[in-house]
């Protein structure tokens, strides 16, 4: 078997490989004669039927699989003797395939762009800043509050008392369409909180300024998109009864409000909101830091890209950065989108700190374990509620899903890793701060 190089350019790499037709011969007779034992043909025992008849019966299928046999040891052969790591699965040619037959020699084109050689990095000399938050007695008293809102109830205004905004009114509703009920369009006593948007739209708008006792006519269109494809993008009329105007209470701020939410007393829920939301401050933290620490190793670290990775990485950005720009459009009947200079940019920055933190983990010796990825597919499968099942299976036959996932789960841990290696100091700083430096991330 002989490899050739035919071109060396950058990172681009391609080679001839060519197999002897003798090398594929001994190969095939090999595993006719591992086979031989258990074969069974008619007008012989088992084990003992000829060779001749064994390469006339599986010799021209058994010679696919020394040829693909042969290719792929010679490519093994190849990376482990150049250390080359292909960026992309290596593209793969036979040389005139249409006319070649048994006896000839096996020539194939490989080529591929080899990953970059990527320099060391100092960890221990990047410097970094990490935000830090209390919880104040400010940020407590607010989430309390928001919390005594959820649990607010409805109590009975004044008769005659006209609904607003935040009021809850209680109604009996048939819907009809062209004058005609339609199933799924009627309710009773239904308790229903105007400005919740849990109806359709314009229907909560239309009943404010209602009083108990009045009927009034909701003129609605279903939207196209709705879930029930035979009320989608129809005009409907909900004949409303209103039998009762109820203005919100808040939940009082006290031990009962706490029990509600599973703590054993107010101070403790003051506890776990404090805790909540330091968390919460950490996770934001944690961005920005990550955001300044590839910043700095974006500095720190040049070297070549493989071309194929920054066109696919730009064309991706690019049309991402599209359908953000057009959330009407669901589908990809949108034609090409071509990068700017400013996605190639994006591009370039994106592959070479992917290419940069995927070697410290390589040489780390970091690893996603199997329960980091149940987790992972756990915390997806919440998305997909009654198919949770479908959505396992479809991870498990679905490698380049098991990849996506698995993907952010190893940066993370590369990320943790330089963290812990880098030189990192606290500020404590407001909320309001931290705020202002997430929000700066986007604008980036």
């Amino acid at each position: 078997m002989q490899v050739t190089e035919t071109l060396k350019d950058g990172l681009k790499r391609s080679y001839t490989i060519t197999v002897p037709a003798a090398d594929l011969d001994a190969k095939v007779t090999e595993k006719l004669v591992e086979a031989q034992p258990e074969i069974e043909m008619k007008g012989f025992r088992k084990g003992r039927v000829p060779m001749a008849m064994l390469r006339k019966q599986f010799g021209e299928r058994l010679m696919g699989d020394a040829m693909q046999d042969a290719i792929d040891g010679a490519m093994k052969s190849h990376f482990d003797a150049t250390g080359d790591r292909p960026a992309l699965q290596p593209k793969v040619e036979m040389k005139g395939g249409e006319t070649w037959k048994q006896g000839d020699d096996v020539i194939v084109e490989m080529s591929y762009e080899a990953l970059p050689e990527i320099p060391d990095v100092d960890l221990a000399k990047i410097k970094l800043e990490k935000l830090v938050v209390k919880a104040d007695e400010k940020a407590v008293a607010e989430a309390l509050e928001n919390l005594a809102k959820s649990a607010k109830s409805f109590e009975d205004k004044k008769k005659g008392t006209k609904a607003k905004e935040g009021d809850q009114v209680v109604i009996d509703f048939v819907g009809k369409i062209d004058g005609e009920a339609f199933d799924g369009g009627a309710g009773e006593d239904y308790p229903l909180e105007l400005g919740s948007g849990s109806f359709i739209p314009g229907f909560e708008d239309q009943l404010v300024g209602a009083k108990a006792g009045d009927e009034v006519a909701v003129k609605v269109s279903f939207p196209a998109e709705y879930g029930a494809k035979h009320l989608a993008g129809k005009e409907a009329v909900f004949d409303c009864t209103v039998k009762a105007v109820k203005g919100a209470k808040p939940a009082e701020i006290d031990d009962e409000l706490a029990k509600r939410f599973g703590a054993e007393s107010l101070e403790a829920l003051k506890g776990q909101i404090s805790e909540r939301l330091e968390a919460e401050y950490a996770g934001a933290a944690r961005q920005v830091m990550k955001r300044a620490l590839l910043d700095e190793l974006d500095k720190l670290v040049k070297f070549d890209l493989p071309p194929s990775l920054v066109e696919a990485e730009a064309h991706q950005i690019a049309h991402q950065l599209w359908h953000d720009e057009h959330p009407e459009e669901h589908g990809h009947n949108h034609g090409s989108i071509e990068p700017t200079d400013e996605h190639n940019k994006l591009a370039e920055r994106r592959v070479r700190l992917g290419l940069l933190l995927a070697e410290v983990g390589r040489k780390e010796k970091v690893e996603v374990t199997d329960a980091e990825m149940t987790q992972a597919v756990l915390a997806q499968a919440r998305q997909y509620p009654g198919q949770e099942r479908a959505f396992f299976e479809f991870v498990q036959k679905n490698p380049q899903m098991q990849q996506q996932l698995r993907a952010p789960i190893f940066e993370d841990k590369v990320v943790d890793l330089v963290f812990a290696a880098a030189k990192v100091t606290e500020k404590e700083v407001s909320k309001d701060k931290l705020q202002k430096a997430v929000e700066a991330l986007d604008e980036m």
